[in-house]
């Protein structure tokens, strides 16, 4: 209720500039809403939420030396970043011959799975065949999971995403006014969405062991008690920095120019440019 007053006093002065609105209480009301739907968003899927939730999962992801403990985890972790960018993608999208929903569902589900496997498929190798070389430790638990969550976060999002840029979202003029539904612009805004997402955990899971090494060779933590806490703090901090640098890498606003939209689309307008709503 709360949401739905601060939408009619934001509309309000809008049209008649009357009583100024706090910049949080704009934030909040935006960030609450789903832009395409209009439909309030559940509180554990709006960005606030975001890094209270996913930073103990990555923390929790990060330590484990069992494969079977590190697929759950990684697939709690993927389940909720799934699910996050599914409830903030693009909702335009429409589908005539099969439900949305259905396939939006499936392959979620397809994708997580296959990510917690791709993860923890290095420790299953380590554990089976003994390899217990300083070497192969290095490799496995320190170089290896920024790359693999890196890349597993961006599919997960290329594939719940994908109906995007197979049925195309809705693409505005400068004025706001839906001229079109674009293909290209559903593959740009999901792509761009991956790539952030790769960017915001491989940084969040190579970053520490950087800062960490660093800090013991330089013997900055007597106390190898001190390291675990030192740690969460480390990667609570890397997290914080990146999420906003992950979530403003690309505009939440799309831009596409006209010489990249499809024939059908610029034959019923003269506008240069065209925007979308990429989803975060």
């Amino acid at each position: 209720n709360e949401i739905k007053r601060n939408r009619l006093l934001l509309e309000i002065n809008e049209k008649t500039l009357s009583e100024p609105m706090q910049k949080n209480q704009v934030f909040w009301t935006s960030s609450s809403v789903h832009p395409d739907t209009d439909k309030i968003i559940p509180v554990l899927f709006r960005p606030p939420a975001f890094m209270p939730i996913t930073l103990p999962l990555v923390i929790i992801s990060s330590v484990q030396h069992q494969a079977k403990h590190s697929f759950f985890w990684q697939f709690v972790f993927h389940t909720y970043t799934t699910a996050f960018t599914l409830v903030n993608g693009n909702g335009t999208p429409k589908a005539e011959k099969y439900s949305l929903q259905q396939k939006q569902l499936f392959l979620g589900l397809g994708a997580i799975s296959y990510s917690a496997c791709i993860g923890a498929l290095p420790l299953t190798f380590v554990n089976r065949y003994a390899l217990k070389s300083s070497l192969m430790q290095l490799i496995v638990r320190k170089l290896l999971p920024a790359p693999l969550f890196g890349l597993t976060s961006a599919f997960t999002v290329a594939m719940v995403r994908s109906p995007e840029f197979d049925n195309g979202i809705e693409v505005m003029d400068r004025n706001g006014k839906v001229v079109g539904v674009s293909k290209k612009a559903g593959e740009k805004a999901v792509m761009e969405t991956a790539l952030s997402r790769a960017v915001l955990f491989g940084t969040t899971f190579f970053l520490p062991e950087v800062l960490m090494y660093c800090m013991q060779r330089a013997r900055f933590v007597k106390n190898p008690r001190a390291l675990g806490p030192v740690r969460m703090f480390v990667v609570m901090s890397v997290l914080a920095g990146m999420l906003p640098v992950s979530f403003s890498l690309f505009p939440q606003c799309g831009e596409i120019k006209r010489a990249d939209l499809e024939p059908e689309i610029l034959s019923s307008t003269e506008e240069t440019e065209f925007f979308y709503n990429r989803g975060i």
